[in-house]
């Protein structure tokens, strides 16, 4: 049998992990600015909010009103994924969107794409008309762990938070926490019985929000052997770059006799758009 891929094989393959990538991929992607990049690096102007002026008098001079900007730089990368089929029937599969290979695939780049959100959203960002300024997430937006797991004291300081920073409540919120957290709500004495009973909802999955915010749980998040970063935002926040969405290619290998070759690649960054926006949350472990 003629080990040649075919065409409709790669089409469906691609269509497959397109398909995967939404679903089952990245658990960050819908919950962030999305953007098309064109090059290494992006830039994205920001408007500040500026104060009307009294008029004092009739036919008085036309104030004018410095209005702030500001710019954030978002740096790409390439990131791939690849593996090696031997057998003619395997390559059929990758017709199947429940193959193994379209799943390993879409997996890898989701988790990669999860991995940029993260580590972006709570780290340094680049800012100023060169992206040459390190901004940071400040202290203010930060809720320390207090020897204590997440409580629902610290989802309404998180709420309080963005509240105060004048976040637009109409901008959807959410908040990413691994499965400890989850347990901590749960296991929490002060929680009332109609949030417990919410609470227990959400850890079946029959409900995803709590307290104003939509809930991802992943495994994730950053621990740094005491806490774990728990992290909450408004949904424009976060800005993520993207230069080349998930792409596939299969092609035979002839310098590994001649097998077939699974291939995905992507182009991403991301950047913090606004520390008003964004809440880190400690949590005991």
């Amino acid at each position: 049998m003629s080990t040649q891929v075919t065409t409709a094989f790669v089409q469906q393959f691609s269509a497959n992990i397109a398909l995967l990538s939404q679903q089952k991929g990245s658990r960050f992607r819908k919950a962030v600015r999305s953007e098309t990049v064109t090059g290494e690096k992006a830039f994205f102007d920001q408007v500040g909010s500026s104060a009307a002026v009294k008029r004092s008098s009739r036919h008085a001079d036309t104030p004018l009103v410095d209005t702030p900007h500001s710019r954030r730089m978002v740096v790409m990368d390439d990131y791939e994924w690849a593996d090696l089929i031997d057998d003619q029937d395997k390559i059929r599969m990758l017709a199947d969107p429940t193959s193994t290979y379209a799943q390993a695939a879409s997996a890898a780049m989701g988790r990669a794409m999860d991995d940029v959100v993260i580590t972006a959203l709570i780290g340094t960002s680049l800012t100023g008309s060169s992206g040459s300024t390190s901004t940071t997430l400040p202290a203010g937006q930060k809720i320390a762990h207090g020897s204590a797991g997440l409580t629902i004291a610290k989802l309404i300081s998180a709420k309080k938070i963005l509240d105060e920073g004048d976040v637009d409540p109409s901008i959807k919120r959410w908040i990413a926490v691994a499965p400890e957290q989850i347990e901590d709500l749960l296991n929490n004495t002060t929680v009332t019985s109609s949030d417990f009973n919410t609470v227990k909802a959400l850890a079946q999955g029959d409900v995803s929000s709590f307290v104003g915010f939509e809930f991802i749980v992943t495994n994730r998040l950053t621990d740094d052997g005491t806490s774990r970063q728990c992290i909450a935002w408004a949904q424009d926040g976060f800005c993520l770059g993207i230069g080349k969405d998930i792409s596939s290619r299969i092609d035979e290998r002839a310098d590994k006799s001649y097998s077939t070759q699974v291939y995905c690649s992507m182009t991403l960054g991301g950047t913090r758009m606004e520390e008003a926006k964004v809440v880190e949350i400690a949590c005991n472990e």
